[in-house]
């Protein structure tokens, strides 16, 4: 849990941070940088999702995902959350709720909070979380004096979300092989793209939806799995 708790607190020190510049930004500018981060977090999405060559397979990960998530409304009951959380602390609800809805997603559904949390549980190597660490630390300084408190709520998803899948990863070694890790990866990339493109105002995406496509290759492998045993 030490990775998970190194990412946590960067998260809460950068987001400190960024609020300390809240407001003295002119909007203008805002806007811009905003756009240049969304143009970044393109990249980094497609790089990610083009470690693959199992397109079916995050095809079909992503329509049953997302089928999932509208059914359990993931996105809505995170947009609550973060009103209920505005609410408390600023009266603030809508804004609030923007900050820690778009940081939450950005922070988790990438493939170094998968693989970094998976590493952390398997063999408590931390690496890759410390890495994600310093990365979240930056970008919360950024995120945070243009979207405000909320983010630094987003410290909480991290923490609880990370620290699931590393606690959940020796229960579940056997199947983690490395394709199976790569078509996570490669899903939570095409996330990381749509998160993106969000923030490029091109088309508003229901990504909190889709989160469960990126386990979905994983309860695929149990069901290989069981049916070799069979």
């Amino acid at each position: 849990m030490l990775g998970t708790i190194v990412n946590t607190l960067s998260i809460i020190v950068g987001s400190l941070i960024g609020l300390l510049f809240r407001g003295g930004i002119p909007e203008k500018y805002s806007k811009t940088i905003m756009h240049a981060i969304g143009l970044a977090v393109v990249l980094i999405g497609l790089k990610t999702a083009l470690k693959t060559d199992a397109v079916l397979t995050v095809i079909v990960s992503l329509a049953a995902g997302s089928f999932l998530g509208e059914l359990l409304r993931i996105e809505e009951r995170l947009e609550q959350l973060g009103q209920w959380i505005g609410r408390r602390v600023s009266g603030d609800g809508s804004g609030v709720s923007r900050g820690f809805v778009f940081a939450s997603l950005l922070y988790c559904v990438g493939a170094m909070a998968i693989v970094g949390s998976l590493e952390s549980g398997l063999s408590g190597n931390h690496q890759t979380l410390f890495a994600k660490s310093i990365l979240d630390g930056i970008g919360s300084v950024i995120f945070a004096s243009t979207l405000g408190i909320g983010v630094l709520f987003s410290a909480a998803s991290v923490f609880i979300y990370q620290g699931l899948i590393t606690v959940a990863a020796s229960s579940i070694r056997q199947l983690l092989v490395p394709e199976v890790v790569a078509q996570m990866s490669a899903v939570g990339g095409l996330l990381i793209l749509a998160i993106g493109i969000n923030l490029l105002e091109i088309k508003k995406i229901k990504i909190g939806n889709m989160l469960p496509a990126i386990f979905l290759p994983l309860v695929y492998q149990v069901i290989r799995s069981v049916c070799d045993l069979l």
